[in-house]
């Protein structure tokens, strides 16, 4: 019985077999040494996150007001005047009068209206009028540029431009140079001349 209760006792113990306190010790820095590796990452991440998010709303920011500026110069009629920060040009909009409402009825015609876009320093503003109008309806589309040579033409006289490119350049919120957004339009009916 004895010898029974030796090999049972024996048994039990070889079932028990644990770690020694050397084998915790290792196991509990390579945790430690892990579980720093991901916070560190994390941290990282959560810190770069709020630059990612300011430049992608800029450069989305710069790509609709691109999208409005070529789509306006692609209506036009012709380029009026123009300089690396201004374009002054006859274009078409769905408006009862010229920097007025826009017109909701699709039965009438948009009319010929004058666009400016002026960009001296680091905003860029729209002004909307009647053809060789003065003053007219103003409105700041961009505010941040970070240069004020927006526009270039093709040919390079702004008077006989067919072709008006837009750069917009907008600060990089991580420091580095600028964020360059640029488009170009051609205008769409310079052969038909003004109708007005």
């Amino acid at each position: 019985m004895k010898r029974l209760g030796r090999r049972l006792a024996a048994a039990a113990r070889e079932r028990e077999a644990g770690l020694t306190l050397v084998e915790l010790l290792v196991a509990a820095a390579m945790s430690v040494v892990l579980v720093g590796a991901a916070g560190s990452m994390l941290i990282s991440a959560v810190r770069t996150q709020p630059k990612l998010s300011k430049k992608a709303q800029n450069i989305t920011k710069a790509r609709w007001v691109l999208e409005r500026m070529t789509r306006e110069i692609r209506n036009g009629v012709r380029v009026e005047s123009g300089s690396s920060s201004s374009v002054t040009f006859i274009t078409r909009v769905r408006r009862a009068e010229c920097g007025g409402a826009v017109e909701e009825d699709p039965t009438q015609p948009a009319i010929e209206c004058e666009v400016v876009y002026s960009c001296p320093g680091t905003v860029c503003r729209r002004i909307e009028r009647a053809p060789e109008g003065e003053g007219g309806a103003t409105t700041t589309i961009v505010e941040g540029l970070a240069s004020s040579s927006v526009f270039a033409y093709d040919p390079p006289s702004a008077a006989e431009a067919t072709y008006v490119e837009v750069t917009l350049n907008i600060p990089n919120p991580e420091g580095e140079g600028n964020l360059t957004v640029t488009d170009g339009a051609s205008l769409r009916t310079p052969t038909l001349g003004s109708s007005g």
